[in-house]
């Protein structure tokens, strides 16, 4: 029977575990897992380490790929840990927030997931990338309990990272995504929503893996 390519669409803003459970959900489907929060983030370090202004042509020069063990690749450098600080993470958000620079990341998401079932997170894949998707998914969590999670995974990369200030950052780029005139972070009207606060890596990976199991399968039963 043909499998006809299925796309996932995890949405949710930072610290709300959508990464980390779209690295999950891809490895138990066997699907190609895509971080686009990466893709904007190395145009940011690009920007910031070359002191670009046009980033919008920027986006467009740079080069990125993504290694079998999640690595992420600018120009052929590894710069997985770079693109994970702070100051990257801040410009990212902005960078992210001109027009062109998404049109030109949503050009190559799309490139990438061609012909292949893929794992996409984000803030705008159901809504803008592909609305389309067999399954939308949106991830939120309390506040507080994201700024933790993230201020954890940056000190076990060995950056140093304060709780109240990154809470500070997040509420910015939280108001930034969800207010800026193109494809702002909203979720899809057809997304399931998800609080992940209280709950274990292992209910949300299962929950989803659920939902996209009887979608994917419906969908391959009425297509035979």
């Amino acid at each position: 029977m043909h499998q006809t390519p299925a796309v996932v669409a995890i949405d949710g803003p930072a610290g709300s575990g959508k990464s980390t459970i779209s690295r999950r959900v891809a490895a138990q489907l066997g699907y190609i897992y895509i971080d686009t929060g990466a893709m904007y983030r190395c145009v940011a370090l690009a920007a910031l380490t070359r002191n670009i202004d046009d980033i919008a042509a920027l986006a467009r020069e740079v080069r990125i790929a993504f290694g079998p063990e999640q690595q992420v690749y600018l120009n052929g450098e590894d710069v997985s840990a770079a693109i994970r600080e702070p100051r990257v993470s801040e410009a990212a958000s902005k960078v992210s927030a001109n027009p062109e620079v998404r049109r030109a990341m949503v050009e190559e998401q799309r490139r990438i997931a061609a012909g292949t079932s893929i794992v996409m997170e984000g803030r705008d894949i159901g809504t803008v990338v592909f609305p389309n998707a067999q399954v939308k998914m949106f991830l939120d969590a309390d506040p507080l309990v994201r700024a933790r999670r993230r201020a954890s995974e940056l000190n076990a990369k060995g950056i140093a990272a304060d709780v109240d200030d990154i809470a500070q950052q997040m509420k910015e780029r939280d108001h930034r995504d969800a207010t800026r005139e193109d494809s702002p972070m909203v979720a899809a009207a057809d997304a399931i929503h998800v609080d992940t606060s209280e709950l274990s890596l292992e209910q949300v990976e299962e929950a989803i893996l659920n939902i996209v199991r009887s979608r994917t399968l419906c969908k391959e039963g009425s297509s035979s």
